[in-house]
């Protein structure tokens, strides 16, 4: 189940035990009457922001009060503090606000929004309590900070339902709980991504799978089950999902919403979205001006890769390694020199290709990149140059660039000459197109060089920004500023000379300015015309009428040119941000151009081959595991060969490569349709609509599904959604319950398959009885890994071979792994005993002893044939206890009883 949190509905929480912490703090709203105006502002922005932790700046601090500030202390692991005043005494927790981002992003990380409280007014503008208000709703999918994110992207999504019923027309939520039709959409406020689409629940399903949002808002009455543990939900304002309100919304931004949009619930999804996103901004501007594109896309445009096949299949984490992303897909192909490519490879490995023709021209342009090595390594180098440029652009829309911001994006538009001339004779249509895309924005680039310093400062209002020159107002001022210091530095030595005090000092401070200082010793030497400023211990410090009017002269200049310069620098900002879409057109053509390399140098280094798409069958030369091979340099290659609608049946022994083969022709099929190469000598594969696995054992133990009930909650997804067009991966199906349950749910999976669903499918498996099945079956394939077991252990080929395996050698593969001698001696007895056994019983005592893992086919190779002897020579008695005994109602100590009862009958 995923955390709620709720807006504009309850306090947000972080726990139970936290709920009070949130809202208005109860102790202060008791005794409204008595607080100071400093506590009541406060409490009067958690009334406005009830659902966040606000974060009241007082000086160079962000305090929290009362309750919320025993959380605080307590989250944040600070100093919880006592205040005292006309209110009496009360706890206070604060942080300070130059390092106030790593405590935000704990305050987060524990489940929690914050609302940032800065001071508006400075305080020489009043003489009273000095204006505060909420300038920011921190979020977990609203965050536009570089310190909180990685280069991948952010989402936050928003969830609705189709249309209204007619008895609810004017109702505030507007929810039809009865239509299946359910609209996503999911937006990266600090890029600008913005895609939405529609379905059923499980196809939306699917697709909050492939975004992994950090974040998403809920309309009222629907299910947020949806989401995963890692999504914090929200039910937002149930108006903001009106469908006449969400309609205006989306208008606002991009139009007519019918023709963008294909369906009620999609508008009502973007347009809560965008009041959501616009929420969180608080005192910013309400509208986001760089939202300039609203992506609706068919889910049935890509291939689809759901949760289980995502994890599975490790595009993006291992899950045998705590989440470290250097052994996935992921890690391998990228090979991206910015993060504009790291998240445009992402999303092209999340979301396949279908289109043939898409495919091919992604296929030609990295076809090209591989065989120009110049080219491509320039390429790479200059992109190395390229900052972030779509959140650059986000910061400086929203007003919250400085200038450095600016520099960077100046920088980043240096790049695109040199971009465009590596791609002057590209001839891959692909590679033209972007030639073409990539506007260098010469009059942006020119503006900001012309008016920022080569290496501005971080504040924009302390002056330092604007290049000499570019403002003639702007240079008066500072020459007159530097007249006026040139004048002061010439000062001391002029009255030491006129004085005769050679210790007499010209400095100068914040509270008093400029000063002449002058030792006691010396005060005599000092001339009338000087006026006693400040009296000290040891010295007293003076002024003279023209030492006021210069430092008059400097302090008005210095005061002017800082207003200016700021005033200068926001016109700046505003005249780039109303380029926006021109920019976000280079951001978007850089982003494909480093994916395309990313695959491109992949290709040539690890030797992968063009795949070609369209083939009415899997043929794979000599294919790799693109992960294993690089942990493992002596990988073994292994062909496939496969009409479409294949069901083979893998066997062979644990370790000995199934689980890896199958993986890798699901990778190799990946890679290809989102338009990479393959690892192979070479890989003619049809197009596929989605690839399904059930591969590796998982439990939800929380939720009370053991490992055999989450398998079959998965297969039941793949026999119900796979099609012709699919390739099923299936490994071990009918583990984790008896052998003879477990090989009739195989072998009627493997028929459905193959009869009713008609997918290409790889089955691997012990149940050895199987392969009869294969035999069978009209489209079923053998394929075996071949082992040769030893009086040592076992020696695997990892070599992929036609038929089907002779053995599984488990219990040699449990020497391997260093059981006992004691309990492998015993395990081969056993297993001895049973084999002859078995022989005797079905007629073929000449059996190789050894040469079964305990479920030997029949002799007469019929797949109906049990998959033991009726008695194996064990006295009749037992079995007929046996068949006595009601397992469904027997508890676990009568088992045992049961089990020892059993055993003593046996050794007699």
């Amino acid at each position: 189940m995923c955390t709620e949190r709720y807006l504009a509905a309850e306090p947000l929480a972080g726990d139970m035990d936290d709920a009070d912490a949130l809202g208005p703090p109860a102790k202060m709203a008791d005794r409204r009457e008595e607080l100071t105006p400093m506590l009541s502002q406060y409490l009067e922005l958690c009334e406005r922001y009830p659902d966040s932790l606000v974060l009241f700046q007082v000086g160079d601090f962000y305090e929290t009060f009362c309750e919320a500030a025993e959380l605080t202390a307590r989250l944040l692991e600070i100093t919880l503090t006592k205040r005292e005043d006309s209110t009496g005494r009360y706890p206070m927790a604060g942080i300070p606000i130059d390092n106030a981002e790593s405590y935000i992003e704990t305050l987060l990380d524990a489940g929690y929004r914050v609302a940032v409280a800065d001071q508006v007014q400075a305080p020489s503008e009043t003489t009273g309590i000095v204006d505060r208000a909420v300038t920011r709703i921190v979020t977990p999918g609203t965050l536009t900070e570089d310190e909180f994110l990685d280069e991948g992207n952010n989402f936050v999504a928003a969830l609705a339902p189709g249309g209204t019923r007619p008895e609810q027309a004017g109702a505030a939520d507007g929810d039809d709980l009865t239509s299946a039709e359910r609209g996503f959409a999911v937006l990266d406020v600090s890029t600008g991504d913005f895609y939405a689409t529609g379905g059923d629940a499980d196809a939306v399903r699917d697709e909050i799978d492939r975004f992994a949002p950090a974040e998403a808002i809920v309309a009222p009455g629907l299910d947020a089950d949806a989401f995963d543990d890692g999504t914090m939900v929200t039910p937002f304002r149930p108006d903001a999902f009106a469908p006449d309100r969400a309609r205006e919304q989306v208008a606002r931004y991009f139009g007519d919403p019918e023709s963008l949009l294909a369906g009620d619930a999609e508008i009502r999804a973007c347009g809560a979205l965008l009041a959501y996103a616009e929420y969180t901004r608080a005192g910013e501007a309400d509208r986001l001006d760089y939202l300039n594109h609203l992506t609706r896309y068919d889910p049935r445009e890509y291939l689809l890769l759901d949760a289980v096949a995502l994890r599975s299949l490790e595009l993006f984490e291992r899950r045998a390694l705590g989440g470290e992303t250097d052994a996935t897909l992921f890690g391998v192909v990228d090979e991206t020199a910015c993060a504009l490519g790291a998240r445009r490879l992402t999303d092209w490995l999340r979301r396949p290709l279908l289109d043939e023709g898409a495919i091919a021209a992604r296929h030609d342009a990295v076809g090209e990149l591989v065989g120009d090595v110049q080219v491509r390594e320039r390429l790479h180098d200059e992109l190395r140059d390229v900052y972030d440029i779509e959140r650059l652009v986000s910061r400086v829309s929203r007003g919250r660039a400085n200038a450095r911001d600016l520099r960077s994006l100046g920088s980043t538009l240096d790049v695109v000459p040199a971009v465009r001339d590596a791609l002057a004779d590209a001839e891959a249509a692909l590679l033209c197109e972007l030639h073409d895309r990539l506007d260098p924005c010469e009059d942006v680039r020119s503006a900001i060089d012309d008016a920022l310093v080569a290496e501005p400062p971080i504040e924009l209002t302390e002056g330092g920004l604007i290049a000499d020159g570019y403002d003639a107002d702007l240079d008066e001022l500072r020459a007159t500023e530097r007249e006026g210091k040139a004048w002061i530095d010439s000062l001391e030595a002029d009255e030491r000379e006129r004085t005769g005090v050679d210790s007499l000092k010209v400095g100068f401070n914040q509270v008093h300015g400029y000063y002449i200082e002058v030792t006691n010793p010396n005060l005599d030497a000092v001339p009338d015309d000087y006026q006693r400023r400040q009296t000290l211990k040891n010295s007293e410090r003076f002024v003279t009428p023209e030492l006021k009017e210069r430092e008059e002269e400097i302090v008005t200049a210095e005061e002017r040119a800082d207003e200016l310069e700021y005033a200068l620098f926001t016109d700046l900002r505003d005249a780039v941000a109303a380029e926006t879409e021109r920019l976000q057109a280079v951001a978007d053509a850089l982003a494909t151009l480093d994916a395309l390399c990313s695959f491109a140098t992949v290709a040539a280094e690890r030797d992968y081959c063009r795949p070609e798409l369209g083939a009415d069958r899997f043929e794979i030369e000599a294919g790799r595991h693109p992960v294993v091979e690089r942990t493992q340099p002596s990988f073994v290659p292994n062909p496939t060969d496969l009409d479409r609608g294949t069901v083979a049946v893998v066997t062979g022994p644990n370790m000995a490569g199934k689980s890896t083969y199958m993986r890798q022709v699901a990778l190799i099929q990946v890679l290809a349709q989102a338009g990479g190469f393959a690892p192979a000598a070479s890989a003619s594969l049809p197009v596929v609509d989605r690839v399904f696995t059930r591969v590796g054992a998982s439990d939800d133990i929380a939720g009370g599904r053991s490992t055999f009930m989450v398998e079959m909650e998965e297969l039941s997804t793949i026999l119900r959604a796979a099609t012709e067009s699919s390739l099923v991966l299936l490994d071990e199906v009918g583990r984790g319950t008896s052998t003879a349950d477990g090989f009739a749910l195989a072998r009627a999976v493997v028929e459905h398959v193959h009869d009713v669903v008609g997918a290409t499918t790889l089955f691997a498996t012990h149940h050895h009885e199987l392969t009869a099945t294969a035999e069978s079956l009209p489209r079923g394939r053998n394929l075996h890994f071949a082992a040769d077991g030893t009086s040592g252990g076992v020696s695997f080929s990892h070599e992929l071979r036609e038929g089907a395996a002779e053995a599984s050698y488990g219990v040699e593969v449990a020497r391997s792994a260093g059981v006992p001698d004691p309990v492998v001696s015993r395990a081969h007895e056993l297993l001895d005993r049973g084999a002859v056994a078995d022989a005797e019983e079905s007629g073929s005592a000449g059996a190789e002893p050894g040469a079964s893992d305990g479920s030997a086919s029949a002799s007469d190779g019929s797949a109906d044939a049990p998959a033991v002897a009726p008695n194996g020579g064990v006295d009749e008695a037992v079995f007929d206890r046996l068949r006595r005994t009601d397992v469904a109602n027997t508890t676990p100590l009568e088992a045992l009883e049961l089990l020892s009862e059993l055993k003593a009958a046996m050794d007699e």
